[in-house]
């Protein structure tokens, strides 16, 4: 999925002391509270997403530095997603479906439906372009996309990677899990990952509550897809926002108070110990090769390869705006502004 703002913030992310909105904790570990700001994904029929991460307040939580939740859509009513070839660096993309199906292509000649329960990782490296459309056959479009940053030794990598994985359900008291990145309730995800991490559904039966035991050098994120009455560690998480808790719990304790099954979406890992600098779809270390980059892109490099099988919803090789590719937005005229991540703590307002 790509970051469609005409005017991208850039996001230097790494270690550092920015305040944010804040939970006290019910007798256990902090938790802070980061809202979603929605996002126009296309054009005038764009559909809306809600980004969490990256924000003002943090902009990584272990190497996750990207999180958009999308839905649930009536494609009658929206047209769907069509999501014209753009470009990527530096970077994992990670798709997960709820409902509806989504057609993947990348310029590593990689093709495929993402659907419901099945994870699709794509490997940017030092390059790639691909695109996402909603297909014919599906009514709703809802899920989550995600992004990964690469460390320092592989993020130069030409390496156009591409990993399906279907999970199997693990089964607890309360409800189910699906681990489709790293371990969690004794499932382990074969996807390969070049930082520690852990990506996985959760579903919360109405009234509750798991004990789920995490990596105590892991700092974790919970996004609330469905479920008005979600409580992490005490504190509760409304629904499209993230719960997030610093490193050093060994046991998260979330409950559903609510009538209803709550969907959630579970993210954490190892601190990221890298600065990196994001604009647009882009992930680097530096304002010059963000320019680079993007010169590239606007200039049909070879950097980013090609998509070929793109059907968007104007016809084949087009979006809905008749375009085939989507440009780069402009440069802010200046250096880049660094926005640094606070320490993998949860934050407190005072």
């Amino acid at each position: 999925m790509t970051n469609t703002e005409t005017r991208p913030d850039a996001f230097v992310c790494g270690e550092g002391g920015l305040p944010g909105p804040l939970a006290a904790c019910e007798g256990g570990v902090p938790v802070e509270i980061i809202t979603a700001r929605e996002v126009p994904l296309g054009g005038p029929r764009a559909i809306n997403v809600r980004r969490t991460l990256p924000q003002l307040q943090r902009s990584l939580i272990g190497a996750w530095c990207f999180v958009d939740h999308f839905g649930p859509h009536e494609v009658a009513d929206t047209g769907g997603m069509d999501v014209a070839p753009h470009p990527h660096t530096g970077l994992q993309t990670v798709s997960w479906l709820f409902d509806g199906a989504v057609e993947h292509n990348d310029s590593g000649g990689n093709a495929g439906t993402i659907l419901p329960g099945q994870m699709n990782l794509m490997t940017a490296g030092s390059g790639i372009c691909h695109s996402e459309t909603s297909t014919p056959e599906a009514d709703r479009i809802h899920g989550v996309q995600l992004w990964v940053a690469l460390p320092d030794e592989v993020r130069h990598s030409p390496e156009r990677g591409f990993e399906h994985y279907v999970p199997e359900p693990v089964e607890f008291d309360a409800g189910t899990a699906l681990v489709f990145l790293g371990s969690l309730l004794g499932s382990r995800s074969p996807v390969r990952m070049y930082t520690p991490l852990v990506g996985a559904e959760l579903r919360l039966d109405p009234g509750g509550v798991l004990a789920l035991p995490v990596e105590p050098g892991f700092e974790h994120g919970l996004l609330v897809d469905t479920g008005d009455q979600v409580r992490l560690e005490g504190v509760h998480i409304p629904e499209d926002a993230l719960g997030y808790t610093g490193v050093g719990a060994q046991i998260l304790r979330v409950a559903n108070e609510g009538d209803r099954q709550a969907r959630l979406v579970l993210l954490g890992g190892a601190p990221f110990g890298e600065e990196v600098l994001m604009w647009w779809n882009f992930l680097g270390r530096t304002t010059e090769e963000i320019t680079r980059y993007r010169e590239e892109w606007q200039n049909h490099g070879e950097r980013f390869g090609e998509v070929v099988g793109y059907v968007g919803h104007g016809g084949p090789g087009r979006n809905r705006e008749g375009m085939s590719r989507i440009p780069a937005p402009e440069l802010p005229p200046v250096q880049m502004r660094p926005r640094r991540n606070p320490p993998p703590h949860a934050q407190f307002n005072g």
